[in-house]
């Protein structure tokens, strides 16, 4: 494994917060790395390497000077060209839009900033970010997968989770609403965390334009990181999460404490197939040996689907919801009746109040994060809305965490209770010891 590359971000912050390693070392390295693997992939679709260098400098002479220093103090990282970042193109890969250049930073990006983040680019992203399977747009063309070029990263975050899994990034910063974060970091063999929904603002994530408010996405999208390990999910969320604007002067935010701290103590509900959305032999198998290395570990396991939720009917709900959203916003006259919308309302909330019982037996969901290993760029695209839609649609906390390969990355999906995403992040950093993690992929560039 190429050094310090392929650390992960928690590793690469201890390094730097310890003086093992500059700050302006480690951006020079990304930056150059990125020279030479990104025109392959294409993940990575904008770079300030000035100011990323300038950032770093500032990083460095802090800490000469013993100031206290940040949780990312130094830590080179990308955002999805979907946020806003002072001085960047934010398009959303739409050539209407390829002339905007944000004048402020998002609450994510600003957050981060001040975690001490060195912010040096954007990824790319599926145009409009309407897309789970391909990450291709006009504006930048079409991102690869790293561990084939031949093969789809996923979208709408498939920069993003290039980028992680060549090395380009030590942390990205992505959004889902049907996937988004889940599938592209199944595909790339990362990391990827949809936190619960409203845990971090949206402001500032959003396309321009007169219509475009981000309180829209608000009840359907999350924004969330992707990462090498799960600790650096549990890392980013700490410095992203709690609420903006005029709710911060009334609510105070923190992260739930996990309900076990030794993996021999989980309840995991395990569910590895339905005849509505049935995974290939290569993705069941390498997700039926996770489960089986899991209870030789000691972990509980509970077969089937809890009693009381109803998947199809909870995933065309969702997808009834995601198609009325963009028919919504892209003007479309065949927008559903207000009737319609106040029962989908009503479905969503049945849903929470299902899960909300279903968590009080276990502790976590694994079930798969996509049906398939990464497809071909060319070819037809597979269904992938079934597995990703329950947590969606319940606004529950969901990773992905790599539990395998077959020659391409395999992905688990691990939902926890609602607000207790520290839940699932433990327990995909437990299940990591013995179902095997992050490992970089063979051909990255």
């Amino acid at each position: 494994m190429t050094e310090p590359v392929f650390q992960s971000a928690t590793e690469i912050a201890a390094r730097l917060r310890a003086g093992r390693l500059s700050a302006r070392e480690l951006a020079e390295l990304v930056l150059d790395r990125v020279d030479a693997i990104n025109p392959a992939v294409n993940a990575v679709v904008e770079v300030h390497r000035e100011a990323a260098l300038q950032a770093a400098d500032d990083a460095d002479v802090a800490l000469a000077r013993g100031e206290r220093v940040e949780l990312l103090h130094g830590v080179p990282m990308t955002i999805k060209e979907s946020f806003q970042v002072s001085g960047m193109r934010s398009t959303w890969g739409n050539p209407d839009f390829a002339g905007f250049v944000a004048d402020r930073d998002a609450v994510v990006v600003s957050r981060l900033r001040s975690a001490g983040a060195v912010l040096f680019g954007t990824t790319n992203v599926a145009e409009m970010l309407a897309d789970v399977v391909a990450c291709a747009n006009p504006v930048y063309g079409r991102t690869v997968n790293p561990w084939d070029h031949t093969r789809s990263p996923g979208g709408s975050t498939g920069g993003g989770a290039a980028a992680v899994a060549a090395g380009l990034t030590f942390l990205e910063y992505g959004s889902d609403l049907a996937g988004s974060i889940r599938i592209p970091a199944a595909f790339c063999g990362v990391y990827g965390l949809k936190p619960t929904a409203g845990t971090v603002p949206l402001g500032g994530f959003q396309p321009p334009g007169p219509r475009s408010d981000p309180s829209d996405l608000a009840y359907l999208s999350a924004v969330g990181p992707m990462a090498r390990s799960a600790a650096d999910l549990r890392l980013a969320l700490r410095v992203t999460a709690g609420p903006d604007g005029p709710d911060a002067k009334a609510y105070a935010w923190h992260l739930a404490p996990p309900r076990r701290t030794r993996l021999a103590d989980f309840r995991v509900r395990v569910v590895l197939d339905h005849p509505a959305a049935a995974v290939t032999a290569e993705v069941g198998a390498a997700l039926s040996d996770a489960v089986d290395a899991l209870a030789a570990a000691g972990a509980k396991i509970v077969p089937g689907w809890p009693e009381g939720v109803d998947p199809v009917r909870q995933a065309e709900s969702f997808g009834f919801q995601v198609r009325q959203f963009f028919a919504f916003h892209g003007g479309d006259p065949d927008f559903a009746p207000v009737t319609a919308v106040v029962e989908q309302h009503r479905q969503r909330m049945a849903a929470r109040a299902a899960w909300d019982r279903y968590f009080s037996e276990v502790d976590v969901l694994l079930c798969p994060a996509t049906r398939t290993v990464a497809p071909p760029l060319e070819g037809p695209s597979p269904e992938l809305g079934f597995w990703i839609s329950h947590a969606s649609l319940a606004g529950l906390p969901a990773l992905t965490a790599p539990v395998g390969r077959t020659g391409l990355p395999v992905g688990a999906q691990i939902v926890g209770p609602r607000h207790e995403d520290d839940t699932a992040i433990t327990f995909a950093e437990l299940a990591a010891d013995v179902i095997g993690g992050f490992t970089p992929p063979a051909v990255s560039g």
